[in-house]
């Protein structure tokens, strides 16, 4: 059995499926640009973050910081920052998302941590 490089990956497949799940948990299903941009979001954070824990490349890390920009500002583009259950879940995910990439990238010595290394010898 193969071993998983990052542990970080499979956690933020744990977030794609939170994401998914959240708008019925935490009730704002019928907040239609909220829910469906959750559920988007999950859905294609989840592949990403799949793929990331099969077969791990930079452009995963980075796909999934994307996501978390995007998951972070789309209460205000969508227009559901008012709906606070949905933002506060955009947002506390959206960070969560971001911190677990930016910390493979830079402490995996194959991305950019490890270029940053040696380019400082």
């Amino acid at each position: 059995m193969k071993q998983v490089k990052h542990w970080q990956d499979p956690v933020n497949v744990a977030l794609g499926a939170w994401l998914i799940i959240s708008p019925w948990v935490l009730g704002f299903q019928g907040v239609t640009a909220a829910m469906w941009s959750a559920v988007a979001t999950g859905v294609v954070l989840g592949a990403v973050a799949l793929g990331a824990t099969l077969v791990p490349r930079a452009w995963e890390e980075w796909t999934e910081g994307a996501l978390a920009i995007w998951l972070a500002v789309s209460p205000w583009v969508l227009g559901f920052a008012t709906v606070e259950n949905a933002m506060v879940n955009a947002v506390l995910v959206a960070a969560a998302i971001l911190v677990l990439a930016l910390w493979v990238l830079v402490t995996d010595k194959d991305y950019l941590g490890g270029s940053m290394d040696r380019h400082a010898h």
